[in-house]
């Protein structure tokens, strides 16, 4: 049974996603990145526990992803003004970090997606298997979830 933590929390990260999501979309609104930043690190924090957000996020193994997210977070933050007024280097930070630190998990989400009915079919292309198998570094029994 899923906690009531867990489940608030999946509703914080999919908000926190939608927020990311239509600040990129309104070419890179500080207001909206901000709000889906702190949306979805309290997201990440209900619903995987409080105890292993900080183990995930104090692995001594990810510190370039930890710093180089953390980094893109604070330029989001500060509205720190680079191309035009908008923090577009606080977002590449950002990609870059959840790439570094959540890239093993792309593969398993990836196998589940081709599952689905509509969708499935793009993820059974063999270009579409490719790049997700890049970010595995492995066979299907090496790989686990990165949290």
């Amino acid at each position: 049974m899923v906690s009531d933590n867990t489940k608030i929390g999946t509703g914080l990260l999919f908000l926190g996603c939608v927020f990311l999501f239509l600040g990129i979309i309104f070419f890179f609104d500080a207001a909206l990145l901000a709000l889906g930043d702190v949306l979805f690190l309290a997201g990440l924090t209900l619903t995987i526990g409080f105890s292993r957000t900080l183990r995930f996020f104090s692995r001594r193994d990810r510190i370039r992803g930890i710093i180089a997210f953390f980094g893109g977070v604070a330029l989001v933050m500060f509205r720190w003004p680079v191309i035009g007024r908008r923090p577009v280097f606080g977002m590449i930070g950002q990609v870059y970090g959840l790439v570094y630190l959540f890239g093993q998990f792309f593969p398993i989400a990836a196998a589940s997606m081709k599952d689905v009915p509509v969708v499935g079919q793009v993820f059974r292309l063999p270009a579409v298997e490719r790049f997700f198998q890049s970010f595995g570094g492995g066979g299907a029994s090496s790989r686990r979830a990165p949290v």
